[in-house]
């Protein structure tokens, strides 16, 4: 399996489609594009020029699905939200690489993965591909960040091992992997977080089933049957259902 980085040209805001970004990728049938949120929020002009009239706490109210009361961090003033079946800091408003912006995430992720996908497939003559989109995400008690998809296309996303015996013939019960979020991890370990200018990252020889229905529900949980929702119960307050 390889990781191909894509160095590309500056997507600068407020509004920079990416179709000349996307012609240029070298595909390969059964290959995987991994684009980070970032330009594809970019591309539809979801951005807002950082101005003092521009409160970003309100901001953030708007764009969150969910909103802890208090903020999580204080001195960074980052807040805990919900967004798309996402923990993510403040609803994934960001302000790096952003010429003075603030970068909102995609709106309808997923339906426009598919229209790239689709734009893709004809462009390059493929018949299997598959686009995930990523962000940068805080996992609970550890330092630093890695990567989470926000959404995908194009591909089934789990690999169901219940009722498969592990290596002493013990059947599984409850095991599904999901195969999208390491996948996301690595390729934004590999775009970096600062001056790299490597939005993309194409794998290519990952094994999957390749499908052209929408998949992504099969990796949402209901947020109250999520292990986590004992403790999530207790800081978040509705905005949305």
């Amino acid at each position: 399996m390889q990781f191909i980085k894509v160095k590309t040209r500056k997507v600068l805001p407020p509004k920079d489609e990416i179709y000349d970004i996307l012609d240029k990728l070298k595909l390969k049938d059964g290959d995987i594009a991994v684009i980070t949120s970032k330009i594809l929020a970019i591309h539809q002009g979801r951005t807002v020029k950082i101005d003092t009239k521009v409160d970003k706490n309100k901001l953030i109210q708007s764009e969150a699905e969910y909103v802890a009361l208090h903020p999580t961090n204080s001195k960074h003033k980052f807040v805990f939200t919900i967004k798309h079946h996402t923990i993510i800091a403040s609803a994934g408003i960001d302000e790096s690489n952003a010429k003075g912006h603030y970068i909102l995430w995609p709106k309808d992720t997923n339906k426009l993965l598919k229209q790239f996908w689709s734009y893709l497939k004809r462009k390059h003559g493929l018949k299997k591909l598959g686009l995930i989109a990523t962000d940068s995400h805080i996992t609970p008690l550890r330092r630093g960040i890695s990567g989470i998809s926000i959404g995908f296309f194009g591909f089934e996303p789990l690999k169901d091992y219940r009722k498969t015996p592990d290596i002493f013939g013990r059947k599984l019960k409850v095991t599904v992997a999901n195969l999208v979020e390491p996948l996301a991890a690595m390729a934004v370990l590999l775009m970096g977080e600062g001056s790299e200018q490597t939005p993309i990252v194409i794998i290519r020889g990952f094994k999957t089933r390749f499908t052209n229905k929408a998949t992504y529900r099969k990796t949402v949980m209901p947020l109250k049957d999520d292990l986590y929702y004992p403790i999530l119960r207790g800081f978040m307050k509705s905005r949305k259902v």
